[in-house]
């Protein structure tokens, strides 16, 4: 029987870089109780507004939340998203000391309009053209500092197509993660899919998979994600493929073990960042004991605790650890 506190100490003495997109998900919480006269649109009485980390701010949140020491290599705006952006993440003790300011861009805000619990319309700010040359060199210079000082066990890249990992950025950032022993995990979009060359977790999910390798599937099961696998290895030569497959769970494989992990039953209520729970999870499960069936067990775990929540959240340790506890101990 798994040992999960121990686990769960382990992983609280790691080291964590997340390099990428961060961005403020905003919310506007209000009533819906009529139609604009204006126009067929609701009407929302705003009660309350709310800033919540999204992106690789979201990712080092879970990685925070589960213990880990992590800091954050992005670059942002040099504005009043920046400053609130830079509060949030201080206050949820993610090391800031390697953010770049960007006086040509602007920091990335996801303003979404909450009524009756539900979505009703989303405004986006955002550049999503690459960073310049100066500020990649910057970046990958920051991370070299934080890797030679303080020796991370894990770097995390999280992708979502606004411009911090650059091409050149991701070779060689994980070139200089595999020169020092650091676990390499992503979570790739559609631009850079295939930049991410020799990686030891990547975790599509399906949609970016078919996407990326321009497929069909008429059946998800094992042999046809079998087949997903050894092409997506002969473009990336990476170790683990972890592909989260939505209401029916998670796929992985290496050279050793190929599984699908149906998720678990859950009143799902919102299904943001739970790519970035699942990434976050699998990363430094991994990279504490090297079990990459547990590291996928786990994480679909979290990734369906997390989706019971409306808006992005970060999982939480306690309930992660007795769900574990609960789940693995009814199944063995």
């Amino acid at each position: 029987m798994e040992d999960f506190d121990k686990l769960f100490y382990d992983i609280a003495s790691l080291k964590v870089a997340v390099i990428g997109d961060v961005m403020l998900d905003t919310y506007w919480w209000g009533k819906v109780e009529r139609i604009s006269p204006e126009a067929p649109v609701p009407v929302v009485m705003l009660e309350k507004k709310e800033q919540r980390l999204g992106g690789a701010g979201n990712v080092a949140l879970n990685t925070v939340s589960l213990g880990a020491k992590t800091a954050l290599f992005t670059v942002v705006g040099n504005d009043e998203d920046a400053k609130l952006l830079t509060q949030i993440l201080a206050d949820n003790q993610i090391d800031t000391t390697y953010l770049i300011k960007s006086d040509s861009r602007i920091t990335t805000n996801k303003t979404r309009v909450m009524g009756r619990n539900q979505q009703m319309m989303r405004l986006d700010t955002e550049i999503t053209s690459d960073i310049s040359a100066e500020e990649e060199g910057q970046l990958l210079q920051n991370l070299d500092t934080y890797i030679q000082t303080e020796k991370p066990s894990v770097a995390i890249f999280e992708d979502y197509n606004k411009g911090v990992l650059t091409e050149g950025l991701i070779q060689k950032a994980i070139a200089l993660c595999k020169q020092h022993g650091v676990v390499t995990a992503v979570d790739p979009k559609r631009k850079n899919f295939f930049a991410y060359k020799n990686t030891d977790i990547f975790k599509p999910n399906l949609k970016e998979v078919k996407e990326g390798l321009n497929v069909v599937l008429d059946d998800v099961n094992k042999h046809s994600l079998d087949d997903i696998h050894q092409q997506l290895n002969a473009k990336l030569g990476h170790t683990t493929s972890l592909i989260t497959l939505s209401e029916k769970g998670l796929f992985v494989q290496n050279a050793e073990h190929s599984k699908i992990i149906p998720t678990h039953i859950r009143t799902i209520a919102d299904v943001s960042g739970a790519g970035d729970t699942v990434i976050a999870v699998a990363s430094l499960v991994y990279a504490a004991n090297k079990n990459i069936l547990l590291a996928a067990e786990l994480a679909n775990l979290a990734g369906g605790l997390v989706c019971e929540e409306v808006g992005t959240a970060a999982i939480k340790k306690e309930k992660l650890l007795g769900e574990c506890k609960l789940v693995f101990n009814r199944l063995t």
